[in-house]
């Protein structure tokens, strides 16, 4: 059951499909006065007499509260009354992180950031990522030469033999430090002929008969081993962006520069849970997932 039906309540009214509610059923959205109700509430409005006598009658397990304003409002001795006979509840931030894997940007708060678990990063923690890092990225770079040396060829036999094969990019990391990624050049050279940074898309023109193949095959990406093994990246993580959009991206998106608290990585959860990213929109969808991931940081989640 949800108690709010505004705008803080809109992304759990957004949860509507089966897979979106695979490990729990929203009831129904409790209205609070003064409070706009949002269309996404709307058809599954509940306006209960006693707020402990109907979540027991209608066999409620956790109650999430998602008040746009909780110094109006509040009912705080109903919540009370519930949680003493066992209900759980929950603020909603706390909800979607713990069931959708992404810490939703819209209702959250600095406060929320400090007080909450998570952001361990203690010295074991960082030594261990980092030894799995080193041996990984080995043993990889050693399996993986046949297709590197292929890879080479293939760029070199399409475009020429003084054609670079190895594009060289400055991307944001660690604390916010610049670094030098590599990847197989996949474009065709001088893509960036102005020298102003061009988000890249699905289909995009610049791309070559190699890059199609490679970048399906997510070959490009294989020369970032060598930034795992040199300690500029991680093998998991949130995916480095460039300097330029990074700049715009935090005057955008609230919470953004927090993704650089930990090393950048060749993959990351955005990567698994989410689309390619083509946008500032994109980016702000990832960035929960990235936030999730430098909140919950374990051995056991990067595996």
């Amino acid at each position: 059951l949800v108690i709010g039906s505004g705008f803080n309540a809109r992304p759990l009214g957004r949860l509507r499909r089966q897979a979106d509610q695979w490990s729990f059923r929203i009831f129904g959205f409790v209205p609070v006065t003064g409070e706009t109700v949002v269309d996404e509430c709307r058809s599954r409005l509940c306006h209960p007499a006693s707020l402990v006598d109907f979540a027991k009658s209608a066999g409620i397990d956790e109650i999430v509260v998602a008040l746009d304003n909780r110094r109006r409002g509040f009912p705080t001795q109903e919540l009370l009354e519930c949680r003493l006979h066992g209900i759980e509840i929950i603020d909603s931030i706390s909800f979607l992180e713990k069931e959708t894997g992404r810490i939703d940007l819209q209702g959250l708060s600095p406060a929320w950031l400090i007080f909450g678990s998570g952001f361990r990063f203690g010295i074991m923690r960082t030594v261990s990522k980092r030894l799995i890092d080193l041996i990984a990225s080995t043993i990889l770079l050693v399996i993986m030469s046949p297709v590197l040396i292929l890879t080479l060829l293939s760029i070199m036999i399409e475009d020429g033999l003084g054609a670079p094969v190895v594009y060289r990019q400055k991307r944001v990391g660690l604390n916010g430090e610049i670094f030098e990624l590599c990847k197989f050049r996949s474009m065709r050279p001088n893509a960036e002929s102005d020298g102003k940074a061009i988000w890249s898309t699905k289909g995009d023109s610049r791309v070559t008969f190699v890059g199609h193949i490679i970048r399906r095959l997510r070959i490009d990406e294989l020369p970032q081993l060598w930034s795992v093994f040199s300690g500029h990246m991680s093998l998991v993580g949130p995916r480095p962006e460039r300097p330029e959009f990074v700049k715009d991206l935090q005057q955008e998106i609230p919470f953004y520069s927090e993704r650089h608290f930990v090393k950048p990585g060749m993959t990351g959860w955005a990567q698994v849970c989410y689309q390619y990213g083509e946008s500032a929109e994109d980016a702000r969808k990832k960035l929960e997932y990235d936030l999730f991931y430098v909140k919950n940081n374990t051995p056991v989640f990067d595996l």
